[in-house]
């Protein structure tokens, strides 16, 4: 994998290891469906996976809270699969009713509730 995404998947990675209830694996996938692609994925252990990218226009602070939404969507999907509350990572203003948001506030890549904008933690520093 490329240093550089392996380096930006990092601090989403531990969030998630740190606070939800469904690991992660990633791997490569060369030559993705035959189409001469290699693509990163986030797998679960029954092997499904998404794949996950970053813009090379984007600051690194964005590529983090991209790819901080776009592993929050497997999250979900993987916790509703297994019947587990499809909210990941929770919002501990707001309990059993929406997860956090990951978005860019002053050039750092953060979870916010999504109701108050009120920020909860950079990306990578969130605690179970």
């Amino acid at each position: 994998m490329n240093a550089e995404l392996a380096a930006v998947l990092a601090p989403v990675l531990r969030d998630l290891s740190a606070t939800c209830a469904v690991r992660a694996t990633v791997c490569e996938k060369r030559d993705f469906m035959g189409l001469g692609e290699d693509v990163v994925m986030v797998c679960a252990s029954d092997g499904s996976g998404q794949g996950v990218d970053v813009a090379e226009h984007q600051s690194a602070a964005e590529q983090v809270a991209d790819l901080a939404d776009q592993v929050q969507g497997w999250a979900v999907e993987e916790l509703c699969a297994r019947l587990r509350p499809a909210v990941w990572p929770e919002c501990p203003a707001h309990p059993d009713s929406h997860p956090l948001e990951a978005g860019v506030v002053k050039g750092v890549a953060v979870w916010s509730c999504p109701r108050s904008r009120q920020v909860v933690a950079p990306v990578g520093e969130l605690s179970s």
